[in-house]
């Protein structure tokens, strides 16, 4: 079949439709996935195909068939062919911009920056050819040992509604530069942006090399329980990683789990807290409608500098425009579905019941009354085993704290169940190092904090609860591989 493009908005044309692609085949599928739009339910954005349990198993035996021939290839030439793969996705990004914004919700510049940044970290993975295969030797006598690294052979990718393409391309290139052949798994209430991209990726590599499948996750154990699936790397919440880890389990099959944050920022007495970075500690907390794993959760400010800092993004958010993704003018969309609406909805209603002040922001937009719409918020020094503040909001709302002492927001800050990310903000190098080293956490921003903000060279992945394995970088090829020693003994 052939990709639809996306209408202008979500009324013209109709809806958009994709199916699945297997073994270098694209396929329609006999049921499908609805896929509505989250400003307007009523809005049908496109049908998504709703694969079988048995396409499930066809997928992972394609994959396997092209594994020998893909990995038996050089790292440069994979390289090539990769970007190869990914040359002309730009011609499409507009249309595939509008099919994601429509169905995630999210405002239309971020949804082109999802799509950017998937070709990004493919290029900065290819780089890495010259450090794919590289050994170390172990001299003798009596043994002389080289370590080198192998594939591990068919991987499955499962992405989260959040930023779905970009974060797809935190892993796709690095398993497939490690050697591997993998199967992607979109997410089921956003798969149609990522399917679109995918499947033109695909059809510029071998047949199996790359393959897609969508459908209910009920239907796709095979994906995760196949004796020929040889890793699992899934991104989103911590319960759906501990479903993740339970199902590989019986088969020891190995997983990388990119999981939920609390992430903590720590604004010390020395801030420079400009126009500038306010503007950044802003998009930390509320960029995706505050649906990124590694958002900034929770803010400790130094009571000093406290009244500040409320005041500099009350004027931020006195400027949201709450609306849909695609109209001219809206600053932030609405939640992806009713049930973290709910959800959110919920732990701000809890927080004004415990006492605390709770200020909102903007204006529900007319026209969506049933659209999962909720106004920003901040929550003023709430008490600190409010849910609020222990769980992950993944919405529009941040608690903000105060502390006296460093020690004292080190200690607050690493009170939680995650440790994805965190970060320290502070004029001085010194102390930027010393608090944010005693962080626990993967990844610390100083004076900076966020998805767009992040080392997209640098390895990533979270502590505790919040993940199992690193994505990105080398760290993120040797996540897909294996080691490999042949020793000599020397006669």
């Amino acid at each position: 079949m052939t990709l639809q493009e996306a209408p202008a908005t979500a009324q013209e044309s109709g809806p958009v439709t994709t199916g699945i692609y297997i073994g270098g085949t694209a396929r329609e599928t006999s049921d499908h996935l609805e896929i509505r739009d989250p400003a307007d339910p009523s809005v049908v954005v496109g049908r998504a195909a709703a694969a079988t349990t048995a396409d499930a198993e066809e997928a992972v035996a394609a994959a396997k068939a092209a594994f020998p021939e893909w990995s038996a290839r050089s790292p440069q030439d994979r390289a090539a062919a990769i970007l190869e793969a990914i040359s002309g996705l730009e011609e499409h990004r507009d249309a595939d911009a509008r099919v994601l914004a429509q169905e995630n919700g999210k405002i239309l510049p971020e949804a082109s920056v999802d799509l950017l940044v998937f070709s990004i970290r493919t290029e900065l993975a290819a780089a890495l050819a010259d450090e794919v295969e590289a050994t170390v030797e172990l001299p003798g006598p009596p043994v002389t040992t080289t370590v080198g690294y192998q594939p591990l052979g068919v991987v499955t990718i499962i992405v989260p509604f959040n930023w779905p393409v970009a974060i797809l391309g935190a892993s796709l290139p690095h398993a497939l530069m490690a050697g591997n052949t993998v199967i992607v798994k979109p997410p089921p209430t956003c798969p149609l942006g990522t399917t679109r991209v995918v499947q033109r990726v695909a059809e510029k590599l071998p047949p199996g090399v790359l393959n897609v499948i969508t459908g209910r996750d009920a239907d796709m154990a095979p994906l995760i329980q196949s004796p020929d699936v040889a890793k699992v790397c899934f991104t989103g919440s911590v319960g759906g990683g501990a479903k993740i880890m339970e199902l590989a389990a019986p088969s020891l099959t190995r997983v990388t789990l990119e999981l939920g944050g609390n992430d903590p920022a720590i604004v010390l007495d020395d801030a420079v807290l400009d126009d500038d970075a306010f503007d950044r500690l802003f998009a930390a907390v509320y960029d995706t409608t505050g649906q990124i794993c590694m958002n900034a959760k929770r803010i400790y400010v130094h009571r000093s500098r406290y009244e500040e800092v409320v005041a500099g993004l009350e004027a931020r958010l006195g400027r949201t425009v709450l609306g849909h993704a695609l109209e001219e003018g809206t600053t932030m969309g609405p939640l992806h579905s009713p049930k973290q609406k709910e959800f959110v909805e919920s732990l701000v209603a809890e927080a004004k019941e415990s006492g605390a002040e709770v200020r909102e922001f903007g204006e529900l937009p007319a026209g969506y009354p049933d659209g999962n719409f909720v106004r920003p918020s901040l929550v003023l020094d709430p008490k600190p085993d409010l849910r609020v503040v222990t769980e992950e909001q993944f919405g529009p709302t941040v608690p903000i704290l105060p502390f006296e002492t460093e020690e004292e927001a080190v200690a607050a800050a690493n009170d939680t169940w995650g440790g994805l990310c965190g970060s320290v903000w502070t004029a001085d190098k010194e102390r930027a190092n010393r608090v944010g080293s005693q962080l626990v956490c993967g990844f610390v921003f100083v004076n900076d904090h966020g998805a767009t903000r992040l080392d997209l060279r640098a390895p990533f992945g979270g502590m505790k609860s919040s993940g199992v394995g690193r994505e990105q970088g080398i760290e993120g090829v040797r996540d897909f591989q294996d080691t490999r020693s042949i020793g000599h003994l020397q006669l």
